[in-house]
Order: C-alpha cells, then sequence, then structure tokens
C-alpha cells in the first residue's frame, strides 16, 4: 500500500496537467476608460462594479510617452475611448500586471485603429509581422502618425537604450 502522500502527489499532477490542457476562458465585461496612460494602456471601470483595471492593448507597441510620438498616441488614443464604454477582452497578464487585453470600441478593434492611424506598431516577434501588419503597411504607405519620420524607432529598441520613461507627476 502506498502512502497518502504518493496519492495525494499524483493526484495534484494529474490535476495541473489536465489544467494546462485547458486554458483559462478570456475575461469579457463592458467597462469605461476612466484614463488613457499612454498609446497602449488604459484604465477601466468595469460597469458590473469592481475595482479599476489597467489594461494594455493587445498585439501593439505605442512609443514611450517620453518618445518622439509618444504623447501624440496617447491623445489620439484618449481622444477615442477616454470616459467611452467599451468591450474588454482579458487574455493574460503581462509582466507588469497589467491584463493583455483586445478592446472594442463601436464595433472596432482599438489597437487595429491605433495601428492604421500611424500611432503604434503591430507588436511583431520573432518572423512574424504582428497581427495588425496590413494596418502597419497601410499608415507606413499614407505616412501617418508616427510613420511621418524617415525611421521610427521601435519602442522595443527605444526601452533598451534609454529604459522605461520616469512616472509623469499626478495631479
Amino acid at each position: 500500500m502506498k502512502p497518502w502522500w504518493v496519492s495525494l502527489g499524483m493526484a495534484l499532477l494529474v490535476l495541473s496537467a489536465s489544467a494546462q490542457e485547458f486554458p483559462r476562458r478570456d475575461e469579457v465585461y463592458s467597462a469605461r476608460v476612466s484614463r488613457v496612460f499612454d498609446g497602449d494602456t488604459v484604465w477601466v471601470k468595469p460597469l458590473a462594479g469592481g475595482p479599476y483595471r489597467k489594461l494594455r492593448l493587445e498585439g501593439i507597441d505605442a512609443p514611450e510617452i517620453c518618445q518622439s510620438g509618444g504623447k501624440a498616441s496617447r491623445d489620439v488614443l484618449a481622444q477615442r475611448v477616454l470616459n467611452q464604454v467599451v468591450e474588454v477582452r482579458v487574455r493574460a497578464q503581462d509582466d507588469y500586471g497589467r491584463g493583455v487585453a483586445r478592446i472594442v470600441h463601436q464595433g472596432d478593434d482599438v489597437a487595429a485603429w491605433m495601428v492604421s492611424a500611424g500611432q503604434a506598431w503591430s507588436y511583431g516577434w520573432r518572423r512574424s509581422q504582428g497581427p495588425f501588419a496590413e494596418e502597419e503597411t497601410f499608415a507606413r504607405a499614407q505616412k501617418r502618425g508616427v510613420f511621418k519620420e524617415a525611421a521610427p524607432e521601435l519602442p522595443r529598441d527605444f526601452r533598451k537604450r534609454h529604459g522605461p520613461c520616469p512616472m509623469p507627476p499626478r495631479g
């Protein structure tokens, strides 16, 4: 007969393995955008109640707030969604504790809209050009937003060279 802790360990192992086979369901809710931090980060208040939540738009990388085009990117996003009701689909958490979310406003994917407006890059990795490659190609061809510059610096390259932007004063 096996000791009780061996059986418990096996049961936990099976539960852990089965949990990995069935990914967590996306969290979906309606919310009001209460703050736009930069071109890819917002704070929302769920309409059903609960705490404010900090979200990062999935699939894009907007200029850092202290980078060329950063304030314009933030302002364009704020003009579109600040104080507006949006549909939120949180898909994951990032390294900073933000929910990584698809946000829809009036039927438009806000991230795709930001890239089309030239206010963000489609977030590519490895050999992928990211989910909004077509929107980025369009914005570049039209010389919109950050793509007015001949060679705009990717935000990740900017962060590598300068680190994070200092936090702006609250007030």
